[in-house]
């Protein structure tokens, strides 16, 4: 339970809560063309709460939800914008660090649409407008390996440590599964592996139901001994009738308090995740819960 490195929770729903513009397809990117003193606002509510690592508002800076056109307009200069808010925010806590989002470029939980040659254009934007204002890159929610791959393959030369964070399949309960298995099927011991491969400073899994990440966590740390092993949950029920996260705004779990969301993260810690914070649906009131009860360490 010592050296827990608390992260931030999700950004889509505390921006929608606090009264910012929060509309699909742009969701969380909407507040950062019309009202990006907002988003400082949040990461400013985590700091406060307790995160030790803020990640940026850059997750659906992807022509996914802003289209081809603005992207390729306006995507370097957006990301660059989420870096430096991003930046400020973490800047007025003590030890603050601050994670570069690289999303899953074709949509979250569609690694059947992925393709190699596009998603390193894509994933160049956002990493050079990032760059400036980033500690580490938080490649996140990845269904693949393919598409952490084309993540690793853009920081490349950084010289920015990477964090990989693969979300699960919870369509079906953990003991129903052989084994845990990535969006795409593959299988979770895979992925750690692939992270070791790819000299990852840490492996997560986010943007999945509580439910799933502890034996995602057990079969990490079987197949990866030593490795930095994290959770970010979210609050949502499993995706698949909704379909792809964050195209439709989907509804939060009312048994995921505070408190109960702690619980799960006691568990995650018994089973080795040292950084542990929230996705989707979790906001500032979980994280200020989960840093008192556990405590929060620089990483």
């Amino acid at each position: 339970m010592n050296d827990i490195t608390i992260l931030d929770g999700g950004m889509g729903r505390e921006l929608e809560r606090i009264g910012a513009p929060f509309r699909q397809p742009e969701w969380s990117a909407l507040a950062l063309m019309e009202a990006p003193d907002l988003v400082r606002h949040v990461h400013e509510d985590y700091v406060r709460a307790g995160a030790k690592v803020i990640t940026t508002n850059s997750y659906a800076l992807v022509p996914f939800h802003i289209g081809e056109e603005r992207f390729r307009a306006r995507g370097a200069e957006l990301a660059s914008l989420a870096g430096r808010l991003a930046r400020e925010a973490a800047d007025t806590g003590a030890g603050v660090k601050v994670a570069g989002s690289l999303p899953p470029v074709f949509g979250s939980y569609q690694p059947e649409l992925f393709l190699a040659d596009l998603a390193q254009d894509y994933l160049s934007v956002l990493v050079a407008g990032l760059a400036p204002h980033v500690d580490l890159w938080l490649a996140e929610t990845q269904s693949s390996l393919e598409e952490a791959r084309a993540a690793v393959a853009a920081v490349r030369g950084s010289g920015k440590p990477v964090w990989l964070s693969f979300t699960l399949r919870d369509d079906v309960a953990p003991q129903d599964m052989p084994e845990p298995q990535l969006r795409s099927g593959e299988s979770v011991a895979d992925a750690a592996r692939f992270a070791l491969e790819a000299r990852a400073e840490a492996l997560l899994f986010n943007c999945s139901m509580p439910e799933v990440m502890g034996a995602a966590l057990e079969a990490a740390r079987a197949a990866a001994p030593g490795l930095s092993l994290g959770v970010y949950a979210n609050a949502f029920g499993s995706q698949d009738e909704d379909g792809a996260a964050n195209e439709v705004i989907s509804d939060i779990r009312a048994d995921l308090d505070p408190n109960s969301y702690c619980g799960w993260a006691d568990g995650w810690a018994a089973k080795g995740a040292s950084i542990i914070g929230g996705c989707c649906g979790i906001g500032t009131d979980h994280i200020h819960h989960l840093a008192g009860h556990m405590g929060s360490s620089g990483h």
